[in-house]
């Protein structure tokens, strides 16, 4: 059952009224619960009417008079209390449409649903959703919304996304910009489909709907191995990511001129990938992007730089610390720091080449457990491997910490066994990173 209560949260309201594991929440002020949204929206008063129905079948209602904004503090079996709802495009770009088979089941679901983006920050088309959902959105304030637009010339998007309904997202985002539903846009550029003069149109396009359309991120293409039978596409190189960071620069300064931020940011990759200097922190504002892989490096190298004077001094220690082969100059430039701050922490790093899903992946989030341990195998000589958080699957199919899996499967313990080792996971700021180093050393 959708609406059943699987936990109940200390000192909520759920708690003080009662309510049991395993009770279905049945209603709200009269109407029925069909998924969080309706949840959301229908508890956002300070007295609401509750019916409950308890395991024996019994039916309670309850009188509740509690804070605007407070829930009923419960949790519930599914955390969309609904089915996701899949994605109809067949887009050229899709990363699933290159999944290997053999991989958990969850992996190959495209989902395209908006009360995941408002949940958790998933991107959705909107091309998948009737008029009525888009009236949704805007009567439950559905707000943020995270958007892939990846073009809005009508023509490349039905192409782009192969959906022939994939052409009205202009239209679309501009009936929820003129409700003040607020947007965070996103751009998956493809070298010689809606890269060059495409791209700043469409960036120039989602401006005119500036502020709801708050910021686009925009990210190159990622290419698996397995892309037997889809649209032939190009990869950015050096020279074409350098084109790209050039391209986008007048827009940027214009912006910054106009309403003091750049508006359109190209993530971590460009730059690497064209050996081009990361901007500085206060392009990146308070980091909003960086799930797109917007500003990882500046956080990272500022934070090293702000909190190494915290590593302590007293202390000894080795470790290995673990990347995809685009950020390995980075993280070694990093670890060469902290080595060089107490000359008794010793720190090896290690590119790991992604062969599960071929080379032409680099980043660090889409390495797997396999390679890791194919790759490392009798080579780490420390007691400890340092992992970033983005190596593990999050969202609502996950339990707790402890389950955290990587794409092939592999969780920490298989790691742990396979290499003798005990991993520690890092978000990868400074902070954390020094922070753990502390916790971790011994005092000599």
């Amino acid at each position: 059952m959708k609406t059943k209560i699987n936990k109940i949260i200390p000192g909520g309201i759920g708690e003080e009224m009662g309510f049991e594991v395993g009770d279905i929440l049945l209603s709200i002020n009269g109407t029925e619960v069909k998924d969080i949204i309706d949840y959301r929206f229908l508890l956002a008063d300070e007295y609401v009417e509750v019916e409950i129905q308890k395991a024996n079948g019994e039916i309670w209602e309850f009188e509740i008079e509690k804070d605007y904004s407070e829930d009923l503090g419960v949790e519930f079996e599914d955390s969309i209390m609904d089915k996701a709802k899949s994605c109809s495009n067949k887009c050229i770009f899709c990363f699933i449409d290159q999944l290997p088979k053999g991989m958990r089941e969850t992996l190959y679901f495209k989902d395209d649903d908006s009360r995941l983006s408002f949940l958790q920050g998933n991107f959705v088309t909107l091309t998948n959703m009737k008029d009525e959902d888009i009236e949704r959105i805007i009567k439950y304030r559905i707000s943020p919304i995270n958007v892939s637009v990846h073009t809005t010339n009508p023509e490349l998007r039905v192409k782009m996304l192969n959906n022939r309904f994939a052409g009205k997202i202009y239209d679309r985002l501009k009936k929820l910009a003129e409700a003040e539903i607020t947007i965070n846009a996103q751009i998956v550029v493809v070298p010689g489909l809606n890269n060059g003069d495409e791209l700043k149109r469409t960036v120039e396009d989602l401006y005119k709907l500036y502020p709801a359309v708050q910021n686009i991120a925009a990210v190159p293409i990622g290419i698996t191995k397995f892309r037997e039978g889809l649209f032939k596409v190009n990869t950015f190189n050096k020279e074409t990511a350098a084109k790209e960071i050039e391209n986008v620069k007048e827009l940027q300064d214009k912006y910054l001129k106009e309403v003091g931020y750049p508006f359109v940011r190209l993530s971590d990759e460009f730059y690497i990938m064209a050996e081009k200097e990361i901007p500085k922190e206060e392009f990146y504002g308070s980091y909003g992007q960086i799930e797109d892989g917007i500003g990882m490096v500046r956080l990272l190298r500022d934070t090293i730089d702000k909190d190494l004077n915290h590593l302590d001094k007293d202390i000894s220690g080795s470790f290995s610390m673990i990347t995809g082969t685009l950020a390995y100059n980075e993280i070694k430039s990093i670890a060469d720091k902290i080595s060089n701050k107490n000359e008794k922490v010793l720190i090896d790093v290690y590119a790991i080449k992604n062969k599960y899903f071929g080379e032409t992946i680099t980043v660090a989030g889409l390495l797997t457990g396999t390679d890791i341990i194919n790759q490392l195998k009798d080579k780490i000589k420390s007691k400890y491997l340092i992992m970033p958080d983005n190596m593990f699957r999050k969202g609502y199919e996950m339990g707790s910490i402890e389950d955290k899996i990587m794409l092939d499967n592999t969780k920490i313990k298989d790691i742990e066994e396979a290499l003798g080792v005990k991993v520690i996971v890092c978000d990868y700021t400074g902070e954390d990173l020094i922070d753990l180093i502390n916790e971790y050393c011994k005092e000599v």
